[in-house]
Order: structure tokens, then sequence, then C-alpha cells
């Protein structure tokens, strides 16, 4: 049964049951998570009950058994509210297995997130800050601090994964607050912004402090995770094999695509070139080339990034293609909760390792521009609220440290009043201050209202100008972009 375990590479429906040491049997309907070769969780029943399991499967299963058993000893000995625990051991075949009770009417604290609106998460963030705070007082710490790892269920909040869960003899207070800062990470920046003090404030009740964690010092260190975070899954992860892409890289042809793509890509150049059409093209330019094509009936953009001519790449040859940024930078924007075309595929042509033409595939956004949904869009309401997310958009890139690069209208979309960033091959990701580059971003942006081929709409520069000014607490950045004056 181990080898047949080590088929499953992505959650999908199964059908197997595994007999367990103590003779019952696991019979499982879902394989809902997968570490390939290594762990898998499954949902399933267990002696009529709804359970999930975790299969242990690699060569040190019986190590990382022990290890997430004792995780879970630990949550309980804390009185942490954790699955109950109904079967420890081995299957028949060896495998490890651990099988938990499966909690009802429950979603992982993601799924409640992505359901909820902005009070309904500050609720939820507070609760979760709440059971982080009750580790800590235990000296325990969940290292692997994703939402996925908690559950809630009628206002509770259960931690799961006791591989992630270290005891201490005694937790410091550098430990602790370096882990609260992991969870705030996970959190929507710029409503971080605007809860910390009070997140904090639960924090430090639940752990009977007399004074509040210095919040300077945890913004710090949660706005470093969270470029960290983004850094490494974006410019590292996403260009091997993984969870969310698959890769190949074979006859001098680099492949990334997305695991969630649900249509057939195209392997090669020759079938991605028979895509772009002359009645398709969307632009048709000398370093690129864009066309909308349909593949199994869905609408998918392809941009092939071209080589002029041989000096052109050589230029080229040694630097990260404008397709890869692109992939790089989409998964990164997703990663941080920034609304984006979903990327698709990543296609390379590489000479002895040296980068050549390339291709980027994502979705097709249906949707007007921000110009286009401004001037077909007159109800005052949807118009506010369109303004307001478009400013809280510039607002969330700032505090991530981002530039786009090319902030014209044609590159933000709308949907509804949302706004969808696209075309992010200038797209950067700034270790340090991003002052300069954000300011040019919002120079670019105000220039759509009054560009020399349009009259200018006062009334809407105005909206976007008295809004920038109630989403950014300090002047400073408006100022120099030009929306803003010493005066006012």
């Amino acid at each position: 049964m181990s080898n047949f375990l080590h088929q499953f590479k992505q959650p999908c429906p199964a059908d197997f049951t595994l007999q367990l040491a103590d003779l019952s049997t696991f019979t499982c309907q879902q394989v809902v998570r997968v570490v390939p070769q290594k762990r898998l969780v499954c949902r399933g029943v267990w002696q009529q009950k709804a359970v999930y399991a975790k299969l242990f499967i690699d060569a040190h299963a019986a190590r990382y058994f022990a290890r997430d058993l004792s995780g879970v000893t630990d949550l309980v000995a804390a009185k942490i509210a954790t699955p109950a625990l109904l079967f420890q051991g081995q299957a028949q075949d060896g495998t490890y297995v651990l099988v938990f009770e499966a909690v009802a009417n429950s979603l992982n604290a993601e799924q409640v997130w992505q359901q909820s609106n902005a009070k309904a998460r500050f609720i939820l963030a507070k609760n979760l800050v709440a059971e982080i705070a009750k580790l800590h007082k235990f000296d325990l710490l969940q290292t692997d601090l994703y939402l996925k790892n908690f559950l809630v269920a009628d206002e509770i909040i259960y931690t799961l994964d006791g591989d992630g869960i270290r005891k201490f003899t005694h937790l410091s207070q550098p430990q602790a607050l370096q882990n609260l800062s992991v969870l705030l990470s996970k959190f929507d920046v710029l409503e971080v912004e605007i809860w910390l003090a009070d997140l904090l404030k639960v924090y430090a009740d639940n752990r009977a402090w007399q004074r509040l964690p210095d919040a300077a010092l945890i913004k710090e260190m949660t706005n470093a995770l969270r470029m960290k975070a983004a850094s490494n899954y974006a410019d590292k992860k996403v260009f091997r094999t993984c969870s969310d892409v698959q890769t190949s890289a074979l006859g001098g042809l680099f492949h990334a695509a997305s695991s969630h793509a649900k249509i057939n890509i195209p392997k090669n150049m020759a079938e991605l070139d028979a895509f772009i059409q002359p009645q398709n093209l969307l632009k048709n330019g000398n370093t690129c080339t864009v066309a909308l094509a349909e593949i199994d009936s869905k609408k998918i953009v392809i941009k092939r990034y071209n080589i002029k001519n041989i000096w052109h790449g050589i230029g080229r040859a040694f630097r990260q293609t404008r397709a890869a940024k692109s992939w790089a930078n989409a998964h990164r924007l997703m990663l941080l909760d920034i609304a984006t075309a979903a990327p698709i595929a990543l296609i390379e042509k590489r000479y002895f390792g040296l980068n050549s033409k390339a291709y980027f595939l994502a979705e097709y956004i249906d949707a007007p521009d921000v110009a286009e949904y401004f001037a077909k869009t007159h109800n005052k309401t949807d118009r506010a609220e369109a303004v307001k997310n478009v400013a809280k958009l510039f607002y969330r890139l700032y505090l991530l440290q981002i530039s786009h690069g090319d902030m014209k209208a044609t590159n933000i979309k709308m949907q509804g009043t949302q706004p969808v960033l696209i075309d992010l091959d200038s797209m950067r990701q700034h270790r340090k201050t991003n002052v300069a580059a954000h300011v040019r971003d919002l120079q670019r942006f105000m220039q759509n209202w009054h560009a020399s081929n349009q009259p200018r709409d006062n009334a809407l520069y105005n909206a976007f100008v008295k809004t920038f000014k109630v989403i950014y607490p300090d002047d400073s950045l408006l100022i120099k972009a030009g929306i803003a004056t010493n005066k006012e």
C-alpha cells in the first residue's frame, strides 16, 4: 500500500482503504493535501465517523509521525482546542497513521477570511491573535503559521498540524513576538496597518502583560517577514515543481505551468505561435506581441517576448526574461492578495542555458480598463467606491514596497468596483525604500485624467486627489507626486 500511496501528487478524489494495526479500517474518500513522497492528508471514514487521516509514507515516516504526535499531545496538555485524536499507530502495511475527528461545520481560517467582510475579518484576526497568545502562554510555538492550519467552527479556533508545534522550557519574549509577527504577515497589509494597536492589546491581555508590545518593532518585523515570504515564493518556488506549479526542461525549452489551470497548455513554440494570428492581436510591437487566444473554451492572453536582432538577443541572454518577471510578479501579487490576472504558464527557449524568446500566458480579464470604466459608469455610489478601491490599491502597493512601473489606465482593469492589476513585467519588489518609484507610479496614474489627447475629467481627478488624501495618513508622498501641496 505504501508504494500505492506514493502515486498521489496533488489533492484529488480517492477511493482506497487501510487496515490499521488494531484491525479497524480507514476508508479514504478524498486526498485533501499532499507533500509528494512524504505525507498525505485524507478525508474519509473510520468506525462510521467522519475523520481526517494523516499518512506518513517516506523513509523518515516514523520520525515525522512521532513529531506530529508529540505536538498534538502538547496541545491537548495545554488545553488548546484541536481536533480529537482517535487513532495513532501503523497500518498493517507499515504506514504510520494519525486519525483525527472531523470538526463538524468547520472551515479553515483562510476560507473564512476570504469569505468575510472587513468587520468579520477583524474579529477573526483578534481570535487568531488570542489563540497564538494562548500557545505562547504555555511555551508552545506554531512554526508553520498559515491560516489553513486553523479551523473555525462555532466561534472556536482549532489549532491544527502537530508537526509544527514546538515545546520550549521557556519561550522568550523576542521569540514570541517574532512568531506573532509571522501570523500578522498573513493578513492584508492595509488592514494590519489599521488594526495593529487593537491586535497588540488582544495579545497583551491574553498574556496578562501590563505593557503592549512595541508597535513599530512589530510592524518592522511583520513587513520583513511578509516580503521574505513573497520573495521566496515568487522568485524561487514557482520556478520549480511544487503544489502550485509543474515544471519541465527538455530540448532547450523550459516550461512552467500552473497546477490550477484546467486547460491543455501548448508545450512548444510552434503550438503557441499558431495561436498568435493577425485577427486576434492585442499588440504587435517589436519586442512584445500580445494575442487573445481561446484554449479549451477559455480566453487566454499570450504574451510573446521577441528577440529583435542578434545584439538584442545577446543583451537579453544573460538577464531574466520579461516573461519570467511577469510569471513571478503575478504569483507575488496573488500571494499578497492583490488582484491580478491568474498566471497560466511560462515557456522559455534557452540556448546552452542562455535565455531567448519567451512566452507568458495568463487568464483574460474581460473587463474595462479604469478609464473606460469611469467613462461608462455614472452611478455615484459605484464611482466613489471604485475611486476608494483604486486609492487603496496604490497604498497597499506602497506598504508592500512594490512599484508597478507603468500605471497607465490600460494596465488597471475594473471588475465591478474592484481594480485588477495587469502587465507586470516592469513591476519590482523593493528591498528598502520605494518612495521615488511609488511617486512615479502615482504621477503616471494621475496623468490618465489629463492626457493631451482628451479633455481632463476635473470631477474624477479631484475625487482621486481627495480620496488619496484620506487613504494616505502622511501627505509627504502625495506632495512629492504633485497630488497635494504644503499649503493644504
